[in-house]
């Protein structure tokens, strides 16, 4: 896991939209009004999970210029604030938490003085997560509510897990020692996110789980786990099952409401995106597609595109980035 640790304070306007900007998604900052302003933020990079905290003083308005991937979400402490996303106007202020999808313009303005936790998570990560808890792909954007309750229950809970954050990643914080406490808490941010605020998932999502499939389902599952990597067949496959191909077709369209080889394929498909997303400088598509089983790469890179929304060279690029 990659970590990064940056600060920064100032006065001036152009300093601080250098500081919030990234090479993909510029932000410009312009001041309300004549009085002087400053700031302070620091922010935690932990790859697909960012977090910060931010103080300033003074009138200002932030408009991002182009799209981002990743899902905003701010927790207030302190004055007040608000987004304009394509014309809709979302107040900020303590105790209630505010959620802004990246991918769409908006600007916000602030009355300082002003105190908020952020916190950014890559799109990737929070359709990986939902993929897991549905056990299914997932095809159009998640579509948070705008807003959540600061003040009890799960809202509160998040709150303070970007709190534990921050302090735990600032100077030698116990967090940045651990990585695998980071990446825990990275995950339940995420869950939490998905479980406490609406969204166009969350009917499912608190729906009885299925059915436990048959054992015949989970022995064939559990083959093309240990043999992901390998040309398997379907006679391999209802072989290791003891049933017959089927038999076995049956039950996967009463249970995982597909096919053998489609299942597997999704699983190859997501194997090759955690690891494009985690590769490091040697690694190539051509040889990560090749690892999980797709000796067709134009094929691949098609059926990879459709189901995560961009290319694999570009999720490659995306691993390689620590902020």
């Amino acid at each position: 896991m990659t970590f990064s640790a940056m600060s920064f304070r100032g006065t001036v306007p152009e300093e601080l939209a250098l500081a919030l900007s990234t090479p993909t998604s510029p932000i410009t900052v312009e001041t309300l009004s004549g009085d002087a302003i400053s700031f302070e933020c620091e922010f935690f990079s932990t790859g697909l999970i960012s977090f910060g905290n931010c103080a300033y003083e003074g009138n200002l308005q932030f408009t991002r210029q182009a799209p981002s991937d990743k899902l905003l979400a701010f927790f207030p402490t302190e004055g007040t604030a608000f987004f304009d996303p394509q014309g809709r106007r979302i107040w900020s202020s303590p105790g209630v938490g505010t959620i802004v999808d990246g991918a769409r313009k908006e600007s916000l303005q602030l009355h300082g003085p002003r105190r908020h936790l952020t916190l950014f998570i890559d799109q990737r990560k929070i359709a990986w997560h939902l993929t897991n808890m549905l056990e299914r792909s997932i095809g159009d954007r998640i579509e948070f509510a705008p807003n959540i309750d600061l003040t009890v229950g799960p809202g509160l809970a998040l709150k303070q897990l970007v709190e534990t954050a921050c302090s735990g990643l600032r100077g030698n914080g116990a967090l940045s020692q651990s990585p695998l406490a980071l990446a825990s808490l990275g995950d339940a941010v995420t869950h939490l996110l998905l479980e406490a605020v609406p969204h166009r998932y969350s009917d499912q999502i608190a729906s009885p789980a299925p059915l436990p499939a048959p054992r015949h389902v989970k022995w064939a599952i559990d083959f093309m786990h240990a043999h992901i990597s390998e040309p398997i067949s379907m006679s391999d496959i209802a072989t290791a099952a003891k049933v017959s191909v089927r038999t076995l077709q049956q039950g996967f369209r009463q249970f995982r409401m597909t096919t053998p080889m489609a299942y597997l394929h999704e699983l190859r498909l997501t194997a090759a995106h955690q690891e494009l997303m985690n590769a490091d400088e040697v690694q190539s598509v051509s040889d990560i597609g090749l690892k999980w089983g797709f000796t067709h790469l134009g094929r691949f890179a098609a059926d990879y595109r459709k189901r995560f929304g961009l290319l694999p060279s570009q999720t490659l690029r995306g691993g390689k980035v620590s902020n």
